[in-house]
């Protein structure tokens, strides 16, 4: 931090909004050059930069996923190309070993020039649809190395002084499977740091070089001492917390933990990962700059006022051992880092929520992908297609409010839900369903947010293939406070012809599709807060009336016993005296439900006298869902985490 403020209070106000504006301004450029649908649906962030690469803003509307890793691509080009730098220059990286997400998310970086002297840096990263790979989309589940994800794009030039650098362009796109679509996202996105550019030399022409410049040091300056006296406040202390990924598609039975133990001293923050798992036989894992982006868009959440810059991460300090599911190394397989990152998040969430109870949120579900690719036989020119999808689904019960429906993930804070009517017109499907999915929410005193049905179909195509990239399949979406979790993922398909629909579960890669075939996935809901024994009658019937429960559950899950008198014109009224029964039957039983012998419950599920949601919510068992047999080490990592979250706060 500097030692003293030299800005007058208005010329600060001033850069610092507009150095924020200068990065919202490029995601409108790229919303209207775009060439990939993914991006459109705002799969993309911004950043503006000083001349050491750190993050001076970042766009009202960048995704979360993002938030915390531009700064470290940004320096691992200067590291490459200092000394060597020009005015027109333009560089790609997507490198997730040094300090990026995942390949998809490729970034386009700008130093900005005034006249002979480098001021800063703009940086545009888009996800592109496909970069290569073993499966379209690039997302392979059962990778285990990065040599069957994508191309590794290390910093290389695409602008050499403004001059596009076709050769090197184009090695990249004819790697792909839409070389076409690669190449006009390039000039998208270098167009949009061009516009920042533009913006920061036009404050330099109304304020000066050195008032520009030094307005980048003091709105780091000035996050970072906002941050710093907040935690101060704070008492000091040290908090934990674990979540799962489901499985190691190449091990054993177990799901698979991450440990966080956060302890504030002072103004400082440290997260310890020690304890989380070692890397694990998928693309499930998250590199060193993605698990740092996770925390910081987790912590972040508690903090929604402030901008967010590099002042934010000078507060911050992380341990991550070396070669676990939180910081693997090269060439460990990460495209699919959203799914520890969104455990991540969630742990942050719950271990601030108890920091400040005031904005305490129970889990949120988990982000999903489905991609399909194939060639598309509506077109005379049988051109190639890529599907690529992601639902929205619940956010978490908060303290005093159900969470959000429908909501875009936790995630991708930013993302768009993708609108079916474009992805028709691009892809060779058509929706058939698209609603909120009834009793999907995790039953609490506030309920989690809704989740979505989706089914579609397959229309005419050949060579077709489909990735699931997905989890909470068995770390279901957990409550807290007392609060249920919500359900598991998972895709079934129903081939063109039957009559019957076969469940794929959450994980798997290059699954052969053909014309008529049918999918249908739902997202989980958020996880509930509180008792759901002490959520209002009049809020439990209000949510049969909207569908987001139905009749049954509202029994089970709430004890609230609804009685239907024309479901057509919404009339139920609650049965008040069969209501307090059945809440002190619950209240009484519910304890041993959560520690019944888990072979009598999957013998109940296998028998149909129970579904899913009964295992998961009254007997705390996970389940293989598609045959019924009890997963033993699954089921204990489970009831730890539901009697902790769960049993022990019940009255």
């Amino acid at each position: 931090m500097t030692d003293m403020k030299t800005l007058d209070p208005v010329t600060f106000e001033v850069l610092k909004n507009s150095f924020i504006t200068s990065v919202d301004q490029m995601a409108e450029q790229m919303l209207r050059t775009c060439y990939s649908f993914v991006i459109y649906n705002r799969d993309f962030s911004n950043a503006l930069h000083d001349a050491e690469g750190n993050s001076v803003a970042q766009g009202n509307a960048d995704i979360a996923v993002h938030v915390g890793t531009l700064h470290f691509t940004c320096k691992d080009v200067i590291r490459v190309f200092k000394g060597d730098m020009y005015p027109g220059d333009v560089y790609a990286i997507n490198d997730p070993y040094a300090g990026g997400t995942h390949f998809s998310d490729v970034r386009l970086v700008r130093p900005i020039f005034d006249e002979d002297e480098l001021i800063g840096f703009s940086q545009s990263n888009g996800h592109w649809s496909d970069l290569g790979g073993s499966v379209p989309g690039s997302f392979d589940v059962t990778a285990k190395d990065m040599f069957r994800e994508a191309v590794r794009i290390t910093p290389v030039r695409l602008f050499r002084a403004g001059d596009f650098c076709s050769d090197v362009a184009n090695l990249i796109a004819n790697n792909t499977r839409d070389p076409a679509s690669i190449i006009g996202d390039i000039h998208s996105q270098a167009q949009a740091t061009l516009v920042a550019e533009r913006e920061i030399l036009r404050l330099v022409r109304k304020y000066g070089r050195e008032q520009v410049m030094q307005g980048m040091n003091e709105v780091q300056d000035y996050v970072e001492r906002a941050v710093r006296q907040r935690i101060a406040a704070l008492p000091d202390g040290t908090w934990e917390s674990v979540d799962y990924i489901d499985r190691d598609p190449s091990g054993g039975e177990g799901m698979i933990p991450i440990h966080i133990k956060m302890t504030i001293k002072g103004d400082q923050i440290h997260y310890d990962f020690e304890g989380s798992h070692p890397t694990i036989g998928s693309m499930y894992n998250s590199a060193p700059g993605a698990t740092f982006s996770a925390v910081v868009a987790g912590m972040k959440t508690f903090f929604p006022d402030l901008p967010l810059n590099s002042g934010f991460y000078r507060v911050i300090s992380i341990d991550a051992p070396e070669n676990s599911v939180v910081s693997a190394q090269w060439p460990v397989a990460v495209t699919g880092f959203l799914m520890p990152f969104e455990k991540i998040m969630n742990s942050v969430f719950e271990m601030w929520s108890e920091i400040i109870p005031e904005r305490a949120i129970a889990c949120a579900f988990n982000l999903e992908y489905l991609l399909a690719g194939g060639t598309d036989k509506r077109r005379d020119e049988d051109a190639t297609f890529m599907f690529y999808e992601w639902l929205p689904g619940g956010w978490g019960g908060r303290r005093g409010k159900d969470g959000s429906d429908v909501t875009t993930a936790c995630f991708g804070t930013g993302l768009m839900s993708q609108p079916n009517e474009g992805n028709e017109r691009v892809n060779p499907t058509r929706t058939l369903e698209f609603q909120i999915k009834q009793d999907s929410a995790g039953p609490g005193k506030w309920r989690g947010g809704t989740g979505v049905q989706k089914t579609s179909l397959l229309l005419e195509s050949e060579k077709s293939v489909m990735s699931y990239v997905c989890d909470r399949e068995r770390a279901v979406v957990w409550g807290v406070e007392g609060g249920l979790p919500s359900m598991p993922h998972g895709l079934t398909i129903k081939r063109a012809g039957s009559d019957t629909s076969e469940w794929l579960g959450s994980v798997f890669s290059d699954f052969p599709m053909y014309s008529g075939d049918e999918f249908a996935r739902p997202t989980a809901g958020g996880g509930g807060f509180g008792d759901p024994l002490e959520r209002s009658t009049d809020n439990v019937m209000t949510d049969v009336i909207d569908d987001y429960v139905s009749v049954e559950r509202a029994a089970l899950d709430y004890g609230v016993v609804v009685e239907e008198i024309d479901a057509d014109l919404c009339e139920y009224k609650v049965d008040e005296a069969a209501t307090e029964k059945l809440r002190a039957h619950i209240r009484a039983n519910r304890v041993a439900w959560a520690r019944m012998d888990p072979d009598k419950v999957a013998q109940m599920y296998r028998n149909g006298e129970i579904n899913a949601m009964d295992a998961v919510r009254r007997y705390a068992v996970i389940l293989d869902w598609e045959t019924g047999e009890p997963l033993p080490k699954t089921i204990e990592q489970f009831r730890e985490s539901f009697e902790r979250r769960s049993v022990a706060h019940w009255s």
